[in-house]
């Protein structure tokens, strides 16, 4: 199956709870990259909350979900764990672990009941995460003269290309992140702008995201 070239992750989890006829649900989010890493989470809120009736929970890694795991921890079947997990594909959120928490308040919920209130406690943890969208691409690194700076800023501010860097010498450098599908065709209109004038360097294939209008790069 082909790599997903943009597909959103966790990059800061998040916690949030709803009470539901005076049931606790306390969902707790967290970036994972290992089922390892999933298993050590799980073990921490058990042990903080070792007095809770369910610290159920699900988990998705890579970015076709090749590693998927849910557990109801005691509630009745499919009414915890499969819904957490259905948030998360629904919401297409990879490298996500989420465990919600609870503490019984006396009501049975029944089926229904159970179901959402582990679905929106699940989306109230989400809500309380930050959430960025990785993607696949490259860093072109653009030359110029100062006669062209000007073309290079419209064309990369038109297309929202995210600019890591503009030095000023002699000449000009632009450090522009670049999605894979419009590689191609911006060292085109580049090229075309500055009547081939342009010194164009392209970077191996790498991730990168914006986050809060800063953009960064992933060493995979």
């Amino acid at each position: 199956m082909a790599m997903k070239q943009t597909y959103d992750v966790v990059y800061e989890g998040g916690s949030d709870e709803i009470v539901e006829k005076k049931s606790r649900f306390i969902a707790h989010v967290f970036p994972v990259h290992s089922e390892q890493e999933a298993v050590e989470h799980i073990e921490q809120i058990r042990k903080q909350y070792w007095d809770a009736r369910h610290n159920c929970h699900a988990f998705v890694i890579g970015p076709n979900d090749e590693i998927s795991r849910c557990s109801d921890d005691g509630e009745p079947s499919g009414t915890a764990g499969r819904p957490i997990l259905e948030v998360l594909q629904g919401r297409g959120i990879h490298n996500v672990l989420v465990i919600v928490t609870r503490y019984f308040g006396g009501t049975l919920l029944g089926t229904g009941g159970l179901v959402r209130a582990y679905s929106q406690a699940t989306q109230a943890g989400l809500a309380a995460s930050r959430i960025m969208t990785r993607q696949s691409g490259r860093k072109l690194l653009i030359g110029t003269d100062y006669n062209g700076i000007g073309k290079m800023q419209y064309i990369v501010g038109k297309r929202n290309i995210p600019v890591l860097d503009t030095r000023y010498a002699e000449a000009v450098e632009m450090d522009v992140l670049v999605p894979e599908e419009e590689c191609t065709l911006l060292q085109k209109e580049i090229t075309e702008a500055t009547a081939g004038k342009a010194q164009l360097e392209v970077s191996d294939p790498l991730f990168f995201a914006v986050l809060d209008g800063k953009p960064m790069i992933f060493e995979e």
